[in-house]
């Protein structure tokens, strides 16, 4: 990883790759968020959120980082805490989730 050196790569194709990822590796509920750029690592921060039709995002579970020279995933929350952290944020929300739309 080159430090100081400007992205090759979006925020839109850092979302990308995070969001490629998160498909291969959890369930629909949980997306990507918006990535953050760390110019000094040349790298973007993408959080990871579950979230759901109409209420949307109800809390952060893990983190995605993308390369900004490629699209390469560098690190990120292992899948396993990803999905202990959904669960517990869905307790903590479940009734807002479950409410009916009228």
């Amino acid at each position: 990883m080159v430090a100081n050196t400007v992205p090759k790569i979006t925020a839109l194709v850092a979302k990308a790759a995070a969001s490629l990822f998160l498909c291969d590796h959890l369930p629909d509920r949980i997306t990507a968020g918006d990535p953050q750029l760390d110019s000094q690592a040349s790298v973007w921060h993408v959080p990871v959120l579950l979230a759901y039709p109409v209420i949307g995002s109800v809390g952060e579970v893990g983190e995605i980082i993308v390369s900004g020279q490629t699209e390469e995933i560098l690190l990120h929350t292992p899948v396993d805490e990803m999905l202990a952290r959904a669960r517990a944020l869905y307790e903590q929300h479940r009734e807002q989730i479950e409410a009916p739309v009228l």
